[in-house]
Order: C-alpha cells, then sequence, then structure tokens
C-alpha cells in the first residue's frame, strides 16, 4: 500500500496546479504583485501552459471529468468509503502518518480511489474478459486461505520461534510477544482471508502459504521485503468448481488488466472519444496526445477545434 499511497501522492501533487489553472483562466486579481508591479493572473496562466506539469494537469482533469459523467453513477460514495476503510484498516496506525508524510489529506486519497475505482468501471465496460484467458487463470487460482503470522527482523529469531513452536508453545502467544505486524499481533497474527488475486502480501509469502496444509506451519523462514515470516494454515480450502470462482477470476483478470499502460491508454482514448473533448487552447491542443491520435483528434475527439 505504501507504493500505492506515493503513486497517489504524485498524482495530488499535480492536480494541486490545476486549483490555480482554473483561477487564472478568470482575469480578475493579480495572482502576486511587488514594489512597482504585479503577476497578473492571464500571465501566470500563460507561463503555466508551457509546462509539462501544466499539460499533464489539464489532461487529467479531462479524463477524472469525462469518466465521472460516464461512469460516476456505477461508483458510489459508499463504495469509496469502503475501500478507504480497508486501506486504513490493513496499514493499521501507520496510516495517517503515511498520508501526511506524501503531502495528502484522507479526503485527497478518497477522491483518487474515486479515480480508480473509475477507470475499473470503464475498463469493465470497454474490455471484456475471454473464455481463453478465465481457463489460463483457473489454473493458477487459488481461493482464499487464512493465516497467522509471526513477522520478525533476524532470520534466527524467526528459526527460535519455529523452534519454540515444534516445542509446544503457543502460536497466538508467541505472535502477541514477538510479531512486528503491529495490525495482526494482538489478534494472534491472523491474517484477513486473502487468495491468489491479491496484491497486497509479498508474492513469496503467498507462495509458501499456499503450500501449507490446515494447522501446518513453516518449516524454516520465509524471506519477504518486511522481513521473515513464521505462517500457520488456519483454513485452506480445496479449489472447487471454476463456476464457484468464475468472479473472483474475472476481476483477478481485469486487475492484471487495469496494470497494463497499453490496455488502460486504448480504454483512457475509448472514454475521451464518446466524451467529444474539444481544447479551445491551441497552445494546448496535443495534451491528449497519448490517447488520441492526431488523426482521430479532428473527427472523434474535437482536439484542436
Amino acid at each position: 500500500m505504501k507504493k500505492y499511497i506515493k503513486k497517489v501522492a504524485a498524482v495530488i501533487a499535480v492536480a494541486g496546479i490545476a486549483l490555480s489553472a482554473t483561477a487564472c483562466s478568470n482575469g480578475g486579481k493579480p495572482v502576486a504583485s511587488y514594489k512597482g508591479g504585479k503577476i497578473s493572473q492571464e500571465q501566470y496562466y500563460n507561463e503555466m501552459k508551457k509546462s509539462q506539469a501544466g499539460q499533464t494537469t489539464l489532461a487529467n482533469m479531462i479524463i477524472n471529468h469525462v469518466l465521472d459523467q460516464q461512469y460516476g453513477k456505477k461508483v458510489s460514495d459508499k463504495k469509496v468509503n469502503q475501500q478507504f476503510n480497508n486501506y486504513k484498516k490493513q496499514y493499521g496506525s501507520q496510516f495517517s502518518a503515511v498520508l501526511q508524510q506524501n503531502g495528502m489529506t484522507q479526503s485527497s486519497f478518497k477522491q483518487n480511489l474515486k479515480t480508480t475505482l473509475l477507470s475499473e468501471a470503464a475498463l469493465k465496460d470497454i474490455k471484456k474478459v475471454s473464455k481463453s484467458q478465465e481457463k489460463k487463470a483457473w489454473k493458477t487460482y487459488q481461493p482464499k486461505v487464512t493465516v497467522q503470522h509471526i513477522l520478525v527482523s533476524k532470520k534466527s529469531t524467526a528459526e527460535d520461534i519455529i523452534s519454540q513452536l515444534k516445542n509446544g508453545k503457543s502460536f497466538s502467544s508467541l505472535a502477541k510477544k514477538d510479531s512486528l505486524d503491529t495490525a495482526t499481533k494482538n489478534k494472534g497474527g491472523k491474517l484477513p482471508a486473502f487468495d491468489s488475486t491479491d496484491t497486497t502480501l509479498d508474492p513469496a509469502f503467498k507462495k509458501a502459504a499456499f503450500k501449507l496444509k490446515n494447522g501446518q506451519v513453516t518449516s524454516t523462514p520465509v524471506k519477504s521485503q518486511s522481513g521473515y515470516h513464521v505462517i500457520k494454515m488456519i483454513n485452506h480450502p480445496a479449489k472447487g468448481s471454476f463456476a464457484s470462482h468464475k468472479s473472483a477470476i474475472d476481476d483477478q483478470i481485469y486487475k492484471s488488466m487495469s496494470q497494463d499502460q497499453q490496455t488502460m491508454r486504448s480504454v483512457i482514448a475509448t472514454v475521451l472519444k464518446r466524451a467529444d473533448v474539444s481544447i479551445k487552447d491551441n497552445d494546448l491542443k496535443n495534451v491528449l496526445s497519448s490517447y488520441v491520435s492526431n488523426s482521430e483528434s479532428g473527427s472523434a475527439s474535437g482536439l484542436g477545434n
């Protein structure tokens, strides 16, 4: 999640310029003054629109507006708040501090979550999952499992914990005493159930967990980016039928598609064409060129008209 928040921070930083850009277009009051002169909103706007940050801001504003126009009804405040609370719960007591470190507020983070959900709604509307994609994903799909874990900083500490467990020590009590994961240690190290589509856990952690049977503990420490883990399987269900997991598999496929820049560029291009966007400032006519080609800009999306 920390990587996600840092990515959001970059978007928010650019979006901040957008507010100034909107104000500049009004003419009126100067942006700044000094002895013998001033900087007008028009001057500021003319300089800002020449910058890459200013052009990126406009592109993002257009994309966000047309996404909201076309898919806003599919993304409720309830859904945004639910995802926000999931991140907040996952990150625990450090959540507010990480937001602050990256120059974000809870409100701005929620806004970015909404944009992400709007993009996902557009993806599912425009791109359809094929049978071959489902067949391929089913081969490696793992239904949700529930585990306990103990996180420590040193391999030797994890090895000692494994030894204590073999001698009959309680996993829950060791988790409460030794685990560095503040979000789960007081719950005996129990994590929310996760499947193979989960992107919040380290791949090495998931791989080791999926190999365990009910009640089994990893025989050696599991190395991840966070440290060393000792994992115990609480519930490892049978794979079952494809039909019972079709929705989760389709979500996994869409998640993979959403991380592909070429796919998402194609989706945004379709959204922009439907919106018939028209750039009124000739100096900014190419701000959407990454999504709509020059040959399409006049007819399909009205760019530069």
